[in-house]
């Protein structure tokens, strides 16, 4: 600090010279700035959308009186959970998962309606919307057996909704149904029950197959016994073939006689 004869203090002239040179420096440096890969730079003039983009790589703006605000338009993923009732008034709990893309032509436009806030303000509330509309038409049961239809419909409804807007949904999938504890209390007799009809029915099943089984071998035997009597009725001599097969080897006896006898004439 420099001072005169008097003893007061003495301006420094060289001062403002100092505060140009490194406001000056300052703003060289703030000038530039990057955009990265995957994203999109909106430039603001006076904090106002001036709609023109910077893409990715260096950019420059006018210091202190520009701003580039960083918008991302890669895919990104939303989970939005939503209560809702089906068809049947049965109350479904649901969360959604969305792929989704800010357009790159489109960003300036977003920008100025909705900040970087746009998923709060209407990616969540069109998924929330879609899923009350799409669950509303079918059963309970039906949103588990037509999941696939469900999300078809639940995409579709989130497409027409925000495409309008410069957002490409690219996927939608359900992670979850969860339904109230006496719904699938109901669920689980159902099934319980389905089981044991068909055990019943396989086990009658198996009744008729058996009981036909020994029809059928009881026609064998009946036909087997059937050709045997014709054999006998056309041959009298299987009867004695017969009683040969089944004698004994005990020769019989005639009372009175010393000899027993056999006819053996035959």
């Amino acid at each position: 600090m420099l001072k005169n004869e008097d003893g007061n203090v003495k301006v420094v002239k060289f001062l403002p010279h100092t505060i140009i040179i490194v406001i000056l420096i300052i703003g060289f440096f703030t000038a530039w700035g990057t955009v990265g890969a995957g994203e999109r730079g909106v430039l603001l003039r006076f904090s106002a959308v001036t709609g023109e983009v910077k893409d990715e790589g260096l950019y420059f703006k006018i210091p202190f009186i520009e701003t580039v605000k960083i918008v991302n338009v890669q895919i990104q993923k939303s989970e939005v959970p939503t209560g809702s009732a089906s068809k049947d008034l049965q109350a479904v709990s649901t969360t959604i998962a969305v792929n989704y893309q800010v357009k790159s032509d489109n960003v300036a436009n977003l920008y100025r309606e909705l900040r970087n806030d746009y998923t709060t303000r209407i990616i969540d509330p069109a998924v929330q919307e879609s899923i009350k509309n799409a669950t509303a038409q079918f059963t309970a049961e039906e949103l588990i057996t037509k999941r696939s239809d469900v999300c078809d419909l639940i995409y579709m409804n989130i497409k027409n909704k925000l495409e309008s807007k410069g957002i490409i949904v690219h996927e939608v999938n359900i992670v979850n149904f969860d339904f109230s504890e006496s719904f699938n209390e109901s669920i689980e007799k159902k099934v319980t029950a389905e089981q044991d009809a068909l055990a019943s029915k396989n086990k009658l099943e198996q009744v008729k197959y058996e009981a036909q089984q020994k029809i059928e071998e009881a026609k064998g035997k009946a036909e087997a016994i059937r050709i045997e009597a014709d054999a006998l009725r056309s041959n009298p001599a299987v009867l004695e073939l017969r009683a040969l097969e089944k004698w004994n080897g005990v020769l019989p006896t005639v009372t009175g006689g010393a000899t027993p006898f056999i006819n053996v004439s035959k």
